[in-house]
C-alpha cells in the first residue's frame, strides 16, 4: 500500500511518542537505582530499555489521526509488539550514538572548537551517518505500522 508523506510522518511521530514515554519511565528507574548499581549502563541510558506502551496525550492524538477512518483497522496486538520492538531498537541506536560520542571525545577531547578540520569532518560525518540510520529504521517501522 502507498502512503502519503504526511501520514508516514505522523506514524513516525507516533513511534517517537512511544520512545519518549518509555524514556521517562527509564529515567525514573535509573534515578531510583541503588548507588551500588550506579556503574551499570555507562552510556547514560540505564541498564536496558524500558518499554512503556500506555499512550501519552500526543500519542493518543496521533493514533486517532492515523486510524480516524472506521474502515481502517488496526491489529492492536501486533501494534503493541511493533511498538515494543521499535522502543528497544531506538534504545540500541541511541546507545550506539552515545558510544560513538564517548569514543570520539576520548580521542579528540570535549571541546569541539579545538578539533582540526579532519576531526570536525569525521565527527560530523559520524553523527550524520548515525542519524541517517535512525531515520531509515524509524521510517521502515512506520511503514510497517501503517500496514497493520
Amino acid at each position: 500500500m502507498i502512503h502519503d508523506e504526511a501520514r508516514i510522518e505522523r506514524a513516525q511521530a507516533f513511534l517517537q511518542e512511544g520512545v519518549f514515554r518509555s524514556r521517562a519511565s527509564q529515567a525514573l528507574t535509573s534515578a531510583l537505582r541503588q548507588p551500588a548499581a550506579a556503574g551499570l549502563g555507562n552510556c547514560g541510558l540505564g541498564e536496558k530499555a524500558a518499554v512503556e506502551l500506555d499512550l501519552s496525550a500526543r500519542g493518543r492524538e496521533l493514533f486517532d489521526e492515523l486510524w480516524a477512518d472506521p474502515a481502517q483497522t488496526c491489529d492492536l496486538v501486533r501494534m503493541r509488539a511493533l511498538m515494543a520492538g521499535w522502543i528497544k531498537k531506538q534504545d540500541a541506536l541511541d546507545r550506539k550514538l552515545n558510544h560513538f560520542l564517548k569514543e570520539f571525545r576520548q580521542r579528540h577531547g570535549f571541546d569541539r572548537t579545538r578539533y582540526d578540520a579532519q576531526a570536525t569532518a569525521s565527527y560530523d560525518a559520524g553523527l550524520a551517518e548515525l542519524h541517517r540510520e535512525q531515520d531509515r529504521a524509524r521510517r521502515e517501522v512506520a511503514l510497517e505500522l501503517l500496514e497493520l
